[in-house]
């Protein structure tokens, strides 16, 4: 899949899905001008060329925790004793499966893995960290940092062709 099998209205679709994957068929056709057929036959060809992952609705987590009287936002960074191949494959294996583990990355310089943690309250976060950290021989060191406020939270990848400035 090369940058240029794309023109302009297949990133203005991708622009707009990523500001509200809500749209209906029509809406999204109205805003990148072109007819609903147009528009969804497009939206089909960037899922099938893996360009849109998922659709999903994104939650206000704090308002989310205010509903349910808790949560608790944490980073980690994970270090391993042992880096190789197979030694990092089970670490992330055993990350990405639990539900606490909102992302999982590969990092480097520095640790091995950059983990964002939303638990219920500290008790939760101790029990994870007993499941993940302190059960694993080949985890030697983590550094937790717990997030007191959220200052910006984005779910959009920059859409810029070479040459094309950033699209707002």
């Amino acid at each position: 899949m090369e940058e240029n099998d794309l023109d302009e209205t297949d990133w203005a679709l991708l622009a707009q899905l990523q500001q509200d994957a809500s749209l209906s068929n029509q809406a999204l056709a109205e805003r990148v001008h072109v007819s609903p057929p147009t528009a969804l036959r497009r939206v089909r060809r960037l899922h099938a060329l893996g360009l849109i992952e998922r659709q999903v609705a994104v939650l206000a987590e704090d308002a989310v925790a205010a509903r349910l009287g808790h949560g608790l936002s944490a980073i980690a960074e994970v270090s391993l004793d042992r880096q190789g191949e197979e030694h990092l494959a089970a670490f992330e294996q055993r990350a990405v499966q639990d539900a606490a583990v909102q992302q999982c990355w590969r990092v480097s310089p520095g640790p091995d893995f950059v983990l964002v943690l939303r638990v219920r309250d500290m008790p939760a976060y101790q029990e994870l960290a007993q499941r993940l950290f302190t059960q694993d021989a080949n985890v030697r060191n983590v550094r937790t940092f717990f997030a007191v406020r959220r200052a910006k939270f984005g779910t959009q990848v920059p859409l810029a062709p070479k040459g094309m400035p950033p699209r707002a």
